[in-house]
Order: C-alpha cells, then structure tokens, then sequence
C-alpha cells in the first residue's frame, strides 16, 4: 500500500469530509429515497432514481476517502527548515520571462488548490521545484510550453 503524503491541514480537511458525509448526506438520501418510495411506482420515479444516484456518489466518495485517510502519511512542514524545496516548502519564485512573481505551499495531491497557494507535489511545476535551492533556476514543462522560474524564497512554516 503506498502512502500519500499530505499536511496536517489536509488530513483534517479530509476527515472533515468524511465525518459531513457520514452524518449528514447519508442521513439525508436516506430520507429522500423513503419518501420517494412512498410516492409509489419507482421505475418512473425521478426522485427515488436521484437520490439512489446521489447514494452511490457518496458511498463512493466515503470508501475513496477511507482508502486515503488510511495511507495518510502526515509531515509536519513546520519540523523542516533549509534552502532546499521539498514537500511542505512554501516557495516564491520568479518567472524569468515575465518577471511574474507567485508563492506556492507544495501539498499533497488531495489538498491541493491552486488558487489557494497550494501546488500539488505531482504538478508539474512542483515536479521542477522539488530539489533545487535558494537561487536556483527550474525549468518546468507543462502543458502550455517550457518556463523558466528562478527561486526567491523558501521557507516551512
């Protein structure tokens, strides 16, 4: 089984998902499919049939987040420190062409949010941060081209 790397914040992000969708989206299709039911035929039901569809999402939803907290391997960004971006690393980075500049927290692929400041570690542009230091240039190759970012900062907080 292989561990997924995500912060504290994320892992309780996650848990908080998982313990809304056991108290309250499952109590709630329950209710839905009963009283769909007591409207009689259900094959031409569309009530019954949307919330057996939303079932089926959320139990999904349930055992996908069960699996994750379960190979959860929780680091601690704030117990790191150096000039070298790892995981948890907040960065500033600098676009050489634009002179763009932007900070990045790198997290785990389920807490990622871009437009939070939070890169997924499996990003590309995370992908060519991880390893380089304090000065450093990283090319990065994604889907819109080749970019240049030169690191100005990194610290973990």
């Amino acid at each position: 089984m292989e561990k997924i790397p995500m912060t504290k914040d994320g892992l309780e992000a996650l848990e908080g998902e998982l313990r809304r969708l056991r108290s309250e989206e499952r109590p709630a299709i329950i209710k839905a499919i009963e009283a769909a039911r007591e409207h009689g035929d259900l094959s031409e039901n569309a009530e019954y049939h949307a919330a057996r569809e939303r079932q089926s999402f959320v139990e999904g939803r349930l055992a996908e987040l069960e699996d994750v907290i379960a190979r959860a391997d929780v680091i601690d960004p704030s117990t790191l420190s150096g000039d070298t971006v790892r995981f948890g690393a907040t960065v500033h980075i600098v676009d050489e062409d634009t002179d763009e500049e932007q900070t990045f927290q790198i997290v785990g692929t389920h807490e990622a949010d871009a437009s939070a400041g939070r890169l997924s570690v499996t990003s590309p542009l995370a992908r060519g941060l991880i390893g380089k230091s304090l000065g450093d240039s990283a090319e990065v190759t994604a889907p819109g081209g080749s970019r240049s970012y030169e690191i100005l900062e990194v610290k973990y907080k």
